[in-house]
């Protein structure tokens, strides 16, 4: 009787073993459009433009995005296709969903008996980690072009796609002689600066996340230590009780408390603001002396000149000599295929057109302060629009200095955005994060 239990518990255990196994068999088994994913990315832009016109030619494409600038990329995108094949007829329908709601969208067309979205522009990489890559809903596609530009071999390939970096920077109104010389000075006693608030605007949470990091932490150490004895009295305590946040919450770079104070003073005192464009509106006007904001840093690019208004009334921080530490955030918006879409080769082709050609990636890259993370696109665009001298020695802020001197912790010290980090660490910072803001 002993033996027969004992045989029966071994065969239990390796039935279970093998239904274990057959569940990984299965979940590693390709989806169709990962098939041609990987098709696509060892074939030429041209190549896939056949496809395309192939298999959407007359047909009404839908796609959906965080920026309504997909709906041009889209029309330039088909008028290409015609250009190769006068008879294609197909359309790209774009809808941009409101109040972070792209994420049910999508799940609820993934699961659908009819999907219909074939692409998908977003952002906010926590979420994109958490509920479409690791659901398997979207499905990453990489240019072969795009990759040539990178001098990326596969083994090498981004789990996600960007088109492009966006940054939101630091400013200040500089009319009655107010100065910040110190993103520490952002956060001192008193201080209260305009921002998109965190749950309207995600991607502002996932750069509080960021700043838990060890890269970013580190970035905010150095500028603490930049400051006069005066001022890192008021810090000290705070960095200290921060310590012990970064131990509950299992956070271990030895810099962490110094991210997570910075980020606890940030959210205890912002001042929320319901978008970008009333922040920037405000902040350029006379009266708007001595107020700062963290805002995207294109709005410069709309200001209208008037008596009362002007880009020369605000400073862009991390563009003043000496300034110290991080000069605001960068995320991106990534371009990922539908693992459910109906159309994945024309899926394929639209993306390579807006990360590797200039006029799929004009509807962004006329604007400053968007950067494409394809060197040669982002130098063809740099060549056309001229950002870097946008305001001339009229308006020196619209000057945009590019990525490479944004993204450095000598330049403007972006802090950027990292899925995987921000899906890490979401679940218990958040939390906290909602909590240091209390019913405001």
């Amino acid at each position: 009787m002993k033996k027969s239990v004992i045989c029966f518990a071994l065969g239990a255990v390796a039935m279970l073993g093998i239904g274990c196994n057959e569940k990984k068999n299965v979940q590693a088994e390709k989806s169709e459009v990962q098939k041609i994913i990987e098709q696509a990315e060892s074939m030429s832009f041209d190549e896939l433009c056949k496809k395309a016109i192939e298999e959407s030619k007359s047909a009404t494409i839908k796609g959906i995005g965080n920026s309504s600038r997909g709906k041009t990329a889209g029309a330039a995108f088909i008028d290409y296709l015609k250009s190769l094949d006068p008879s294609y007829g197909g359309t790209i329908e774009w809808s941009q969903p409101k109040n972070n709601s792209i994420f049910t969208t999508l799940t609820v067309d993934y699961k659908s008996s009819k999907p219909e979205y074939f692409m998908t522009l977003i952002q906010d990489g926590n979420q994109i980690q958490s509920k479409m890559m690791d659901t398997g809903i979207l499905r990453t596609f990489i240019p072969k072009e795009w990759a040539e530009a990178n001098k990326l071999e596969k083994k090498d390939y981004p789990e996600l796609l960007s088109l492009q970096t966006l940054n939101k920077v630091f400013m200040f109104n500089n009319g009655n002689g107010t100065d910040f010389t110190n993103c520490w000075d952002f956060v001192a006693e008193g201080k209260s600066g305009m921002y998109m608030d965190v749950n309207s605007e995600l991607v502002g949470k996932n750069f509080l996340y960021m700043l838990s990091s060890d890269k970013y932490s580190t970035w905010l150490k150095n500028a603490f230590d930049a400051l006069d004895e005066s001022k890192k009295s008021y810090f000290k305590p705070i960095i200290e009780e921060c310590a012990t946040v970064a131990k509950n919450y299992g956070i271990e770079g030895e810099n962490a408390k110094y991210g997570l104070a910075w980020a606890k003073l940030w959210v205890q005192n912002y001042n929320a603001m319901t978008d970008d464009g009333p922040i920037c509106t405000e902040l350029v006007t006379k009266s708007a002396a001595g107020e700062f904001a963290l805002i995207v840093y294109s709005k410069l690019r709309s200001v209208s000149e008037t008596a009362e208004a002007s880009v020369n009334n605000i400073t862009v921080a991390a563009y003043k000599d000496g300034y110290k530490g991080i000069g605001g955030y960068g995320y991106c918006h990534y371009l990922e295929v539908m693992d459910s879409s109906p159309y994945p080769w024309t899926a394929c082709a639209f993306i390579s057109f807006m990360v590797t050609k200039l006029d799929g990636f004009s509807a962004w890259g006329k604007d400053m302060g968007g950067y494409s993370a394809n060197p040669v696109l982002a130098a063809e665009n740099e060549a056309k629009y001229n950002h870097s001298k946008a305001g001339g020695e009229e308006f020196p802020a619209k000057n945009d200095r590019g990525f490479e001197w944004w993204s450095s912790e000598n330049g403007g010290a972006l802090v950027i955005e990292d899925p995987k980090y921000c899906s890490e660490v979401s679940i218990e910072l958040g939390d906290w994060i909602d909590s240091l803001r209390g019913g405001r």
